[in-house]
């Protein structure tokens, strides 16, 4: 069987292998991630570690992974003065990642060894952009947020990180007809209170983030079926 989540955003690993455990996930089962298991919460780089053990566990990159590669100045020594001596382009960078929940990340990084955070790193900067999938027939793209710039005879590989990492599709958004995008980044509830903690499925594309942090728990979506799993 095959399943996917996103934007895990730090949820507690131990809550979500006992989620794991509780639809039956094994050895024999693949998970995609799709981005985002870092930041806002605690367990950002716990998660990171689980899935880089994993052999039956895939990450697509998400924009929180990409802000944390972005710094990847900091990692040589991270302290509150080498933080301090920030200016111009890095300061930015780095402000826009503490603005968007990074500091968990970074207090769970600075107790780590420097080879540590370098072999996070390397995973990292491997992790693909997209991965496309087939099962029982049907074929699917799955990405961080969507695809942005969105042209039916556009090649997945023309599509920018931007395209990938950032984009939000509207409801009235249509990807291809004989493909299924699924994604996560913009929780399910921006397009509608309805929708608040729900997986969102429309005609050409599925939304998977429930918004962690403001319901139990995540979702998770098998293909092989399309059976939808709440915490």
């Amino acid at each position: 069987m095959i399943y996917v989540t996103s934007d895990l955003h730090g949820y507690s690993i131990d809550k979500f292998k006992e989620f794991l455990d509780s639809i039956g996930f094994s050895k024999h089962d693949f998970l995609f991630v799709l981005g985002d298991v870092i930041d806002r919460g605690e367990d950002g780089i716990k998660i990171l570690k689980w899935l880089m053990l994993k052999p039956n566990a895939q990450l697509i990159l998400g924009n929180h992974e990409a802000m944390m590669l972005a710094c990847d100045f900091l990692f040589d020594e991270i302290t509150e003065d080498s933080i301090a001596e920030l200016t111009g382009n890095k300061l930015e960078i780095y402000s826009t990642w503490v603005s968007n929940g990074g500091q968990a990340t970074l207090d769970a990084l600075s107790s780590m060894r420097n080879s540590e955070i370098e072999h996070i790193l390397e995973y990292l900067r491997e992790a693909p952009l997209y991965e496309t999938v087939t099962v029982n027939g049907r074929d699917f793209i799955l990405v961080h947020s969507g695809l942005g710039d969105f042209r039916k005879d556009k090649k997945l590989s023309e599509y920018t990180a931007t395209d990938l990492l950032w984009s939000r599709p509207g409801l009235e958004t249509e990807y291809f007809d004989d493909m299924t995008v699924i994604f996560g980044h913009t929780p399910t509830v921006y397009y509608g209170d309805e929708y608040s903690g729900k997986v969102l499925v429309t005609k050409t594309w599925i939304n998977v983030d429930v918004g962690v942090l403001t319901r139990p728990g995540p979702a998770l979506l098998r293909l092989n079926d399309m059976k939808i799993f709440y915490y």
